[in-house]
C-alpha cells in the first residue's frame, strides 16, 4: 500500500553527486536492480516528499525549506513543471513500463491533489495551499509580493492561469488518468477542465493569460495584461494541443471549432510588412501589447519563430495553405533584424537577434533595471544594448535558415501528403495516448529551460555505465542527492524604499529582501523532482530496451 504523503520541493540541480566507482561501472546493470532502484526512489517521493499527493520542485533534506519557482510553504503544491502534474505523468509512465500497480496508485494520489487544486472555474493557479485561502493570501502578501523579477506573483488574483502551461499540464494529466482505466471518478474534473478551456477562449480564437478575466492590477501604471490575447509561453498553442488530444482520444466533437479558431488566431494577429511578425500579447482590438514591466510593447523575435513553427504544424494538420501563405514575410522580417557585429560586441547577451523591436520603427529595444528591490527598483527600456538585465535576455538565438528550410519542405508537400496521419483528416479515428510521455535529456527547468514533454534535463543517456551510476547513487534514504542550484533569500520583511548600495542591474536577485530565486555558487545538496524525473525516465528507457 502507498502511504499518504508528506511534504513539498525546490528547483533545479539536475545531476547526481555520487561518482560511480570503476569496479561498479564494469558490472552490467540488471533489470531487477533497476526495478528496485525505481521502487525505492518512488516510495521516498510518495511517502516523504509529497504533500497530500502534490509536489513543489525541490527540498532541503530535512524539509526545513522547499521551493517551486519561489520558496514555498510545507502545505503548498506547485502546478508548474517540474511539479505536481508532471510527477503524475512519470508515475503513469512507470506504470506502463513495469505493469506495477504501485505506480498507478502513486499517480492516483497526484490526481487527487490536482483535483483538489482545481479552481471553481475549471483551471489552476501556479500554486495551491492545503492550509487554505488565508495561508495562500498571506504567502502572496509576503514572499510573492517581494519577488522583484517574478512579477506574476506580486498580486493574488484568485483565478486560473495558462502561463507556463500550468492549466494545460494539469488538464493533460487528468485526461491521461481518465483514459487509463476509464475510472469515472476523474471524469467530472476532466470535463470541468475542458469547459474551462472552451469558456476562456475569445471569439477570435485566442486565449488570455488568466481567466476569469481580471483588470484590477496595475504595475507601475501599466494596464493589467492578464486579459490580453497571449502567445507568450505558447499559451494558445498549448490549449490547441490539449483540445486536439481530447478530439483524438475522447472523440469530443465540440472542441473542433475552438481548435480551428485557435489556429486562425495566429493568422489575424500577424502584423503587416515590414514587421510581419508577432508580439507576446495583444489587446482585444488586436494591437501589440506588453506584459510584465520588462516585456515592453514590441514585436518579438522568439515568439515569431515559435509561431512560424506552429503555422507549419497547422498546415500538416489541416492541409490549408493559408497557414503557409505569410510565413516567408515573417522569415524575411527575422532575417532583416539580425544584429550588427558592433552591437553584438557591445551587448552583454547571447544571441544574434534582439528579443524586442519597437513597433513601427523596427529599432531594437533593450531592457535595464535600477534599484535594489521590488519597492525601490524598476525596469526601463531604451536603445542601448549595454548592461541589459540578466534574468530575461534582450538577445535571442534563432535558426532562421532552418525555418526557411522547413517552410520549403512543407511548401513542397501537397495538402494530401501533408495531412497524412492528421487527426483532422476525414475519416480519422480515435487514437490512444502515448504509452510514455516523459523523455530523458533536453534542457533544464531553470532560467528558460525546457521540460514538459521533453522531460527534465541534464546529462542523460541510458548506457550501462549511466544506469549503473543511477543505481549506485541512490542514497540510503531513497533519493538522488542533487545540488540545489537555485535558492532564495528567506522572507524577512518588505523591501525598503532606500536603495541598498551595490549594482543589481544585471544580477538575478536584488538585495536580501528580494525573494526571487538566484543561482547559488555553493549549492546545498537536496531533493529535486526534476532530477527524480530525469533519472526515472532514463531507467524506464533502459527497461524498455531490455525487454
Amino acid at each position: 500500500m502507498l502511504k499518504k504523503l508528506a511534504v513539498p520541493v525546490l528547483l533545479l540541480g539536475l545531476g547526481c553527486a555520487a561518482v560511480l566507482p570503476r569496479a561498479v561501472a564494469a558490472e552490467a546493470p540488471t533489470r531487477a536492480a533497476a526495478l528496485d532502484t525505481m521502487k525505492r526512489a518512488t516510495t521516498f517521493m510518495v511517502d516523504k516528499v509529497s504533500y497530500k499527493g502534490g509536489y513543489v520542485w525541490s527540498y532541503l533534506p530535512d524539509f526545513s525549506r522547499q521551493w517551486g519557482e519561489m520558496e514555498a510553504r510545507r502545505t503548498m503544491i506547485w502546478m508548474q513543471a517540474p511539479g505536481t502534474s508532471e510527477m503524475g505523468q512519470i508515475y503513469l509512465d512507470a506504470y506502463h513500463v513495469t505493469g506495477d500497480e504501485f505506480y498507478y496508485q502513486a499517480a492516483e494520489q497526484v490526481a487527487s491533489a490536482v483535483i483538489w487544486a482545481q479552481l471553481p472555474c475549471g483551471g489552476w493557479n501556479y500554486i495551491a495551499d492545503f492550509a487554505g485561502e488565508h495561508s495562500l493570501r498571506d504567502w502572496y502578501d509576503t514572499v510573492g509580493k517581494n519577488g522583484w523579477r517574478l512579477e506574476e506573483f506580486l498580486h493574488y488574483y484568485g483565478n486560473a492561469t495558462f502561463d507556463d502551461s500550468v492549466s494545460s499540464l494539469a488538464a493533460q494529466f487528468l485526461l491521461r488518468m481518465y483514459v487509463e482505466k476509464r475510472d469515472p471518478k476523474f471524469k467530472p474534473a476532466l470535463d470541468k477542465a475542458i469547459q474551462f478551456v472552451l469558456d476562456s477562449q475569445y471569439p477570435i480564437g485566442a486565449w488570455p493569460q488568466r481567466y476569469p478575466l481580471m483588470y484590477e492590477y496595475s504595475d507601475h501604471g501599466l494596464p493589467d495584461y492578464t486579459s490580453f490575447l497571449t502567445f507568450n509561453d505558447d499559451v494558445i498553442a498549448e490549449n490547441i494541443d490539449f483540445l486536439l488530444q481530447c478530439y483524438q482520444v475522447l472523440g469530443e466533437k465540440r472542441v473542433l471549432d475552438p481548435i480551428l479558431r485557435g489556429m486562425n488566431s495566429f493568422l489575424v494577429t500577424q502584423q503587416g510588412a515590414p514587421q510581419a511578425g508577432w508580439a507576446l500579447q495583444y489587446t482585444t482590438d488586436l494591437k501589440p501589447a506588453g506584459a510584465r514591466t520588462y516585456e515592453p510593447t514590441a514585436m518579438v523575435t522568439h515568439t515569431t519563430a515559435a509561431n512560424i513553427e506552429n503555422l507549419l504544424k497547422f498546415y500538416r494538420l489541416t492541409g490549408e495553405t493559408k497557414f503557409l501563405a505569410r510565413i516567408p514575410e515573417a522569415i524575411d522580417w527575422l532575417e532583416s533584424v539580425h544584429l550588427s557585429a558592433d552591437v553584438l560586441k557591445n551587448g552583454n547577451g547571447r544571441g544574434e537577434y534582439p528579443t524586442f523591436l519597437e513597433v513601427g520603427t523596427n529599432k531594437p529595444l533593450y531592457v535595464h533595471r535600477t534599484g535594489s528591490n521590488v519597492v525601490n527598483g524598476y525596469y526601463y527600456v531604451d536603445y542601448n544594448p549595454k548592461n541589459t538585465i540578466g534574468h530575461y535576455s534582450s538577445f535571442r538565438s534563432i535558426d532562421v535558415a532552418g525555418l526557411r528550410q522547413r517552410y520549403a519542405a512543407a511548401k513542397a508537400m501537397s495538402p494530401e501528403e501533408a495531412t497524412k496521419g492528421s487527426p483532422l483528416r476525414p475519416g480519422a479515428g480515435l487514437i490512444d495516448l502515448p504509452r510514455v510521455v516523459t523523455r530523458a535529456g533536453g534542457a533544464g527547468f531553470f532560467g528558460g529551460g525546457g521540460g514538459g514533454r521533453g522531460g527534465p534535463g541534464g546529462r542523460g543517456g541510458n548506457t550501462g555505465d549511466r544506469i549503473a551510476q543511477l543505481i549506485a547513487s541512490l542514497n540510503a534514504d531513497g533519493y538522488w542527492p542533487t545540488p540545489l542550484r537555485s535558492t532564495s533569500h528567506p522572507y524577512k520583511g518588505d523591501g525598503s524604499k532606500e536603495v541598498t548600495p551595490g549594482d543589481y542591474s544585471h544580477a538575478q536577485v536584488g538585495d536580501d529582501t528580494d525573494t526571487s530565486p538566484y543561482t547559488d555558487p555553493n549549492p546545498a545538496m537536496g531533493i529535486s523532482t526534476a532530477a527524480y524525473m530525469r533519472n526515472m525516465a532514463t531507467l524506464l528507457e533502459f527497461l524498455d530496451r531490455a525487454k
